[in-house]
C-alpha cells in the first residue's frame, strides 16, 4: 500500500480549515525553534469566523465537545499551513495540552481531547500522529469556549 503524505492524508479526510486565529493576546500563535514548532493554545475557531462556546456537561454532551476538539484541530492546522506552509514539514506530533471547560464532576476529559488526537493521527499515521499528552478540565476557558488545546511538533531539517 502506497504511503500518504500528510498534506495528501490531510485532503482525504475533506475537511475544511477556518481561517488561522489571530492572537487574543499578547502572544505568537506559533514558533519555530530549530527542530521543533510550538503552537500556542488554539480554540474553537469555525470556518465562518465564530466560536463553539459552552461547557461541557451543562451546554453540551461530550460528543458535541469531542467534535469541538476537532475544530480546535482543524485551527492549529490553519496555523501549521499559514507559518510553515505545508503539513508535510511536521515529522511528528511530541506534547498536545488538552483543556476542558466542563462542569465539576466530568471525568471524561481524554475522550473530549481524542477529537484533536484522532485528527492528527489520522494525518500523520499512528506513530507519528499521536505524542504523549495531557487532558484537563478547567474552571473556565476564554470567551466561554469548551476546548484549547497547544502543542509542540518536530519538524523535518
Amino acid at each position: 500500500m502506497p504511503q500518504h503524505t500528510p498534506e495528501q492524508a490531510f485532503a482525504a479526510l475533506n475537511l475544511s480549515l477556518p481561517p488561522a486565529p489571530e492572537p487574543l493576546g499578547l502572544y505568537k500563535p506559533c514558533l519555530v525553534d530549530g527542530e521543533y514548532l510550538y503552537l500556542s493554545g488554539h480554540g474553537t475557531l469555525q470556518n465562518d469566523g465564530s466560536w463553539i462556546v459552552g461547557i461541557v456537561g451543562l451546554d453540551m454532551d461530550k460528543e458535541a465537545a469531542k467534535l469541538a476538539a476537532r475544530q480546535v484541530g482543524l485551527a492549529m492546522i490553519a496555523t501549521i499551513k499559514k507559518n510553515i506552509g505545508s503539513l508535510d514539514k511536521i515529522k511528528r506530533v511530541i506534547k498536545v495540552l488538552g483543556m476542558v471547560n466542563a462542569v465539576q464532576g466530568f471525568a471524561d476529559h481524554p475522550f473530549v481531547i481524542n477529537g484533536c488526537s484522532e485528527l492528527f493521527a489520522a494525518i500523520w499515521g499512528p506513530d507519528n500522529g499521536i505524542g504523549v499528552r495531557s487532558a484537563v478540565g478547567m474552571s473556565s476557558l476564554p470567551g466561554n469556549i469548551p476546548v484549547e488545546i497547544e502543542a509542540i511538533f518536530e519538524l523535518h531539517v
